[in-house]
């Protein structure tokens, strides 16, 4: 499980296709604190560790998740959001993440408003009955409360500070985001068509 609260900013420094697909990651984290087989959000995506350098893991990514996320995009020196899974006792600064990818928004709208940035995404029809005014949703393992909703589309406030220990401050329209909606809201429709 994962908070949304991005920890680093890593960069894929490996591609390689081997049946499935092995991606480098180079990190800032301390990789002596990282054992084999713990999972890391990468990008939002759960993804598990399979060998360590100094600076970076390895990581192996089935046909499955790839094509259930925006990771055919990764090319090599892409900066991706990252964060360690949560232990027993650590804060909970955002809401329960998965890091189980429900589908791939797009950027349909960027636009600067006074020191933030304005991000309109257009959700998969399937997926955006999930999404309501100040709920919550991860984008590319980001916990983001969403402003207002229009249909599909849903807008997003980044501040700077988001945006600069993110890869938020890099997003551009046409940008395909990796999409987990709230569990919360997942269940709540659930219970809701069972009545």
């Amino acid at each position: 499980m994962f908070t949304g609260i991005v920890t680093d900013v890593g960069t894929v420094a490996e591609l390689e296709q081997q049946g499935d697909l092995r991606a480098r990651i180079k990190t800032g984290y301390d990789t002596a604190g990282i054992d084999i087989g713990a999972s890391i959000a990468s990008d939002g995506v759960c993804l598990t560790v399979i060998a360590l350098g100094d600076d970076w893991y390895d990581v192996q990514i089935s046909a499955e998740t790839v094509s259930k996320t925006n990771l055919e995009s990764w090319v090599v020196g892409k900066r991706i959001n990252l964060e360690r899974a949560l232990k027993v006792g650590d804060e909970l600064g955002g809401h329960i993440v998965s890091g189980h990818v429900d589908g791939v928004a797009d950027v349909v709208e960027v636009a600067d408003e006074g020191d933030s940035t304005r991000v309109t995404l257009r959700a998969p029809k399937d997926l955006a009955r999930f999404i309501a005014p100040k709920g919550s949703v991860a984008l590319n393992g980001t916990s983001l409360t969403v402003n207002d909703v229009d249909g599909c589309d849903f807008g997003i406030n980044f501040i700077p500070h988001t945006k600069e220990v993110t890869t938020w401050g890099d997003v551009s329209k046409g940008d395909r985001v990796n999409l987990e909606i709230d569990t919360l809201a997942r269940y709540v429709a659930r219970l809701a068509e069972m009545t």
